[in-house]
């Protein structure tokens, strides 16, 4: 009897101690999943192999993914990017505006692929708080290459995180160019991105993402933003392309209406019956700077190269 008791209590008390591991282990895959985003399968490993260390199992998940990312990435790089988003971020004086590309549109459409539109914005918006200037407007292009080299303060390259994402997505994918904005004095941002979200309050700090995007520079009589005849502005500018603002007595408009290139004499677009100058002189606005992408756009360092490239198959 007293051996059967002794029994009974030695099989509760083990019991108890493999619900309390068991728990344990439940906590740390709940956390680690929670923290990293990995799947349960690869997390379970991680614990496992790093005596459910949250933190080692953590860093070795990071590295794995790494690696299995970079492989990925050198394996699909031949594959062609055409489709992808634009995303513009504007927050107070400064302002950024990055293209994406990625092969379908299924992916472009990805909550995933939105999040690192958003990731690369911001670092590059961040750049711009490392420049320092006098005058009243500032910008700064990077291409492919540049970008891919920026440091990220969660640690690598973006050369590093866009390999992640491939690794997480399954296919190719690249961050292609990116402009950004910083004005001083008297001159504001206003950016769009199209198509836009309907019912926003205001993109102040917020990533808009679309096929298309504009920035514009501008200055303004009035202490109280106006933002739908920003957002028109920025409108009329991504969906007519001007080539430049335009100056009146210098710029003469166009004998055909649809050839406007100079945005002050273009039929505004919200409202036929007036030009985008009138517009602005209504609003006691002054566009001082814009610029427009258009995802997958031929740019002229693509022109560029391509010439380069025939001369040098003729040769």
């Amino acid at each position: 009897m007293l051996l059967h008791k002794s029994f009974v209590h030695a099989f509760h008390t083990t019991r108890k101690l493999c619900t309390a591991g068991a728990g344990l282990e439940k906590s740390a895959l709940s956390a680690l999943r929670k923290k990293t985003g990995y799947t349960f399968a690869n997390c379970k490993k991680a614990l496992a192999l790093h005596n459910n260390d949250v933190t080692q199992a953590e860093k070795w998940l990071h590295e794995q993914a790494q690696s299995l990312g970079w492989s990925k990435a050198t394996k699909l790089s031949d594959r062609v990017t055409t489709q992808g988003l634009v995303g513009i971020l504007v927050s107070g004086n400064r302002g950024s505006m990055v293209e994406l590309n990625c092969e379908t549109d299924f992916v472009a459409r990805n909550d995933t692929f939105k999040r690192f539109v958003d990731h690369v914005s911001r670092i590059v918006l961040h750049y711009t708080d490392l420049t320092e200037f006098d005058g009243d407007l500032w910008k700064l292009g990077f291409d492919s290459e540049a970008l891919k080299n920026l440091e990220t303060p969660q640690g690598g390259s973006l050369a590093d995180h866009l390999a992640l994402l491939i690794g997480a997505m399954g296919e190719n994918a690249s961050i292609r160019r990116a402009l950004c904005f910083k004005v001083n004095n008297d001159l504001r941002l206003a950016g769009y991105a199209h198509p836009a979200p309907t019912n926003v309050s205001t993109t102040q700090n917020i990533t808009q993402v679309g096929k298309y995007g504009a920035i514009v520079a501008f200055r303004s009589q009035h202490d109280v933003d106006d933002h739908e005849i920003q957002k028109g502005i920025c409108q009329q500018i991504v969906g007519m392309k001007p080539l430049k603002v335009g100056e009146y007595g210098k710029d003469v408009p166009a004998e055909n209406k649809d050839d406007e290139t100079c945005l002050i004499h273009q039929e505004y677009l919200l409202d036929a019956d007036k030009t985008v100058g009138e517009v602005l002189k209504e609003n006691a606005i002054e566009i001082v700077d814009y610029h427009r992408f258009e995802c997958g756009e031929r740019t002229q360092r693509d022109i560029k190269e391509i010439i380069r490239a025939q001369q040098q198959n003729s040769n």
